[in-house]
């Protein structure tokens, strides 16, 4: 059976079209524009429930993790946490999670449904939780599928602080920091989307007992568009929908975030590091600024179009409270910053245009400046 938030039963929760990456929690709770200003100017609970969870225990958990992940884990610290993927053999990603370590376990969380490539001999798609199983072998690690344990509440805004303080929901400064939950679970300090941005996983059968709590304390409830529409401004991409079955992590920005390029070991490490080290790549997620004047918008994967020439895929697309219309894209790196470019369907094209703040900075690849320097 499909996912479905205890949440949208609260009055005034309007669930997610069924066919929406984000369906079986909120949507909105009635004015998806006003949520997203107090996102920006106050202090919002958006209910994220829908993510799965697994836990690695275990003495060699860390070392362990660090061979069938792409982040560097082996010093994870407990009190942190850092995101991750898992490639495929030619470094296309897979998934993408995100870690905390607490009190001998590490958890992670990603979007719902996500499978990866076997690394078996006969291939074919596995859950995330039957390829860690799977990749085990002799390791003394334990993993679990803690979904029915633990759910998963973003608190976002400026005004966070003051919210978090008042239900004994506090976390160091640090990005990823998290702190154990005074009756189970954990807090978490991400950096995105927006200014201030902290995730609880709470007790399940807790949900909506911390729901309440969150609101009561001044979080208003707002849904999954707001997290959208402030994710698309930070240029945060969520798999499955700014990716595609192409995607490599240097084209959406998780080298770094969530891909070691110095560390081997894990599966799709050479096109990380041979991209890193002496390439660029293909494409860019890029930030679009979509005409509003139409009444359509593009949906995720229509072609971005420059004289007529496919030069990209479009990936979410939300209407944002300041902004408008935006969407985010996988563009060509070629595609000159200032072109003319239209998105959607062929009966129902859109005028859009690149924000060039969201153009990543291109860095000499350390490989050829190694090599120029070696010619003389």
């Amino acid at each position: 059976m499909p996912y479905r938030s205890p949440l949208l039963d609260v009055p005034g929760s309007i669930p997610s079209p069924d066919d929406h990456p984000e369906a079986g929690v909120p949507w909105h709770w009635g004015d998806p524009f006003a949520e997203q200003r107090t996102a920006a100017r106050g202090v919002v609970v958006i209910d994220r429930s829908h993510r799965e969870f697994l836990a690695v225990s275990g003495e060699e958990r860390l070392s362990w993790l660090h061979l069938v992940i792409s982040q560097h884990v082996t010093e994870l610290a407990e009190g942190s946490g850092t995101e991750a993927l898992v490639l495929d053999s030619q470094g296309r990603v897979e998934t993408h999670m995100v870690l905390a370590h607490l009190d001998g376990t590490v958890y992670l969380d990603s979007d719902p449904g996500t499978s990866v490539t076997s690394a078996l001999p006969k291939g074919g798609p596995q859950t995330l939780l039957e390829y860690l199983e799977a990749m085990k072998f002799w390791s003394k690690v334990d993993i679990r599928d803690a979904t029915g344990e633990l759910a998963l509440l973003t608190v976002l805004g400026p005004d966070a602080e003051r919210v978090l303080s008042a239900v004994g929901a506090e976390v160091g400064p640090e990005p990823y920091a998290v702190a154990a939950l005074p009756e189970g679970g954990f807090a978490r300090r991400m950096p995105w989307p927006g200014r201030s941005s902290v995730d609880l996983a709470v007790p399940r059968t807790a949900l909506v007992d911390w729901w309440k709590r969150l609101t009561d304390a001044g979080a208003r409830a707002a849904g999954s568009w707001t997290f959208d529409a402030l994710r698309v401004e930070s240029v945060r991409p969520r798999l499955g929908v700014d990716t595609d079955d192409r995607t490599i992590p240097h084209e959406v920005g998780w080298v770094g975030s969530a891909a070691h390029v110095a560390k081997g070991c894990y599966r799709g490490q050479e096109t990380v590091s041979k991209v890193h080290n002496v390439g660029r790549p293909p494409r860019n997620l890029l930030l679009l600024h979509l005409d509003g004047s139409p009444e359509v918008t593009p949906e995720t994967g229509d072609p971005v179009l420059l004289d007529g020439r496919t030069v990209g895929r479009v990936g979410t697309v939300i209407q944002h409270h300041e902004l408008g219309p935006i969407a985010l894209a996988l563009v060509k790196r070629s595609t000159p910053v200032g072109a003319e470019l239209l998105t959607g369907s062929e009966d129902n094209l859109v005028q859009a245009a690149i924000d060039p703040d969201s153009v990543p900075s291109e860095q000499p690849a350390p490989g050829r400046a190694a090599a120029a320097q070696l010619r003389g």
